[in-house]
C-alpha cells in the first residue's frame, strides 16, 4: 500500500468514527448507544468500540453502493448489536 493509499483509509476511518460519534450525539440510531455500552462493559475501550462501530458502518455503506439501494438503517442496527463480531465473519 502506498503512503497515499495509507493516508486516505486513516482520513477515511477518522471521518467514520466522527460519523458513529454524530449518532451517539443523536441517539440516532438508538442501537448506537446500546452498542457503545455493550462493548465498555465487556471490556473494550471506547476508542476500540468506536473503531469496531466504524467498520460496521463503513461495511454499511459499501453494501449501499455495490446494490445502488438506500441505505439499510435496520441492517445497521443489527450489525452493530452483532458486534464485537464484524459483518462478514465467519462464526
Amino acid at each position: 500500500m502506498h503512503e497515499s493509499d495509507e493516508a486516505d483509509d486513516a482520513f477515511a476511518h477518522q471521518k467514520l468514527v466522527e460519523a458513529v460519534e454524530n449518532q451517539l450525539k443523536a441517539n440516532q440510531p438508538e442501537a448506537a448507544q446500546a452498542t457503545l455500552n455493550m462493548l465498555t462493559l465487556v471490556g473494550y475501550s471506547r476508542e476500540d468500540s468506536l473503531d469496531l462501530m466504524a467498520q460496521v458502518l463503513a461495511h454499511s455503506i459499501s453494501l449501499m453502493l455495490e446494490k445502488d439501494e438506500p441505505f439499510d438503517l435496520a441492517g445497521y442496527e443489527q450489525a452493530l448489536r452483532r458486534l464485537p463480531e464484524l459483518p462478514g465473519a465467519q462464526a
